[in-house]
């Protein structure tokens, strides 16, 4: 097979890999100042989270480095559309995915609309740019049965295990992002009003309702387990600890889960996040209005909330080829 042209350099390399040593320092020197200031727009405007900028920045640095190794540009306001057009062919030939590549355009974009608050007679060259078509990819969900398998799998002769329950309870019975989870706080639990408050996507804070399976579970780990910990300094209003007295990792959330879903016999992909997939999902199907779904999760759009109306109807669907006679 014959390696197109603009691949040859980049052919033994991983995707999203690059050889610096063929760059042009120059045209990166260029681009970086610009890169400089979307970085400080997106924390200080925008208010992202640092994981959410570094992706933004990630894609933009693609760009640019793209440009170093091909064809020299001035700077990315000389960008044109058919620059991004080979752009877009090249990641294509990196056997790039088309979700990844829709990443990356959506990146690109916001870089644009940040250039032109700070330039405004500047080009968009991205206003035609169009993205790969995707399919939406409905997320894993776990069935009321496969989650109290999971419970039952706790150990709670342990410490951990009561913590571990109180933190699967809190997953599932609030919706949490395992980000909120982590940084969930003491002083944020509003227990006599029966919500709790947290800080999502964008430093957006939002009160969910919490139920009394939950706050039994979450009062039981500080009265007698927390309480007995020697709590860091920098966690003192942190809910849930490790060992060390210091705020759980993301990492550690995800292996609890991992650990409890082998247990269990669980054999689907699943991770923290499932456990908010699966409690929008028990919402829907148990007839809960889509706007309260949406508020609960933080979503900003209501479209982000109806895929869980789309989960809903496979569930139905999957039912009627289950036990109607003429599907037999």
């Amino acid at each position: 097979m014959l390696i197109p042209e603009k691949t040859k350099i980049f052919s033994t390399f991983i995707p999203y890999s690059f050889n610096f040593s063929r760059t042009n320092s120059s045209t990166l020197g260029i681009w970086q100042s610009y890169i400089n200031g979307f970085a400080a727009y997106l924390r200080l405007e925008r208010s992202l989270s640092e994981n959410s900028v570094n992706a933004y920045l990630h894609d933009v640095k693609k760009l640019a480095e793209y440009f170093a190794c091909h064809e020299p540009n001035p700077g990315p306001l000389k960008v044109t559309l058919d620059q991004l057009k080979d752009f877009l062919r090249w990641i294509n030939e990196l056997s790039i995915t088309a979700g990844s590549q829709a990443r990356i355009i959506s990146g690109i974009k916001a870089f644009y609309r940040y250039l032109l608050i700070e330039h405004p007679n500047a080009m968009d060259p991205t206003l035609l740019l169009e993205s790969p078509t995707i399919g939406r990819k409905l997320p894993t969900v776990l069935s009321v049965e496969e989650i109290d398998q999971m419970f039952s799998r706790i150990d709670l002769s342990r410490e951990d295990g009561k913590r571990n329950k109180a933190i699967l309870e809190t997953l599932y019975g609030c919706g949490l992002r395992v980000s909120e989870l982590t940084n969930l706080k003491i002083s944020n639990l509003h227990f006599v009003e029966g919500f709790i408050k947290v800080t999502g996507k964008g430093d957006k804070e939002r009160l969910v309702p919490v139920g009394n399976t939950a706050m039994q579970e979450i009062n039981y780990y500080l009265k007698y387990i927390r309480s007995h910990l020697p709590v860091n300094k920098v966690a003192e209003d942190v809910v849930f600890l490790n060992r060390r007295g210091k705020a759980l990792s993301r990492v550690m959330i995800f292996n609890i889960v991992k650990d409890l879903a082998q247990r269990a016999g669980i054999h689907k992909r699943i991770s923290p996040h499932t456990f908010r997939h699966s409690f929008a999902t028990h919402l829907v199907e148990g007839g809960a209005d889509l706007r309260a779904v949406q508020e609960m999760l933080g979503h900003e759009s209501i479209t982000t909330t109806e895929i869980y109306t789309h989960l809903d109807r496979e569930y139905l669907r999957t039912e009627l080829l289950r036990f109607h006679p003429r599907n037999m």
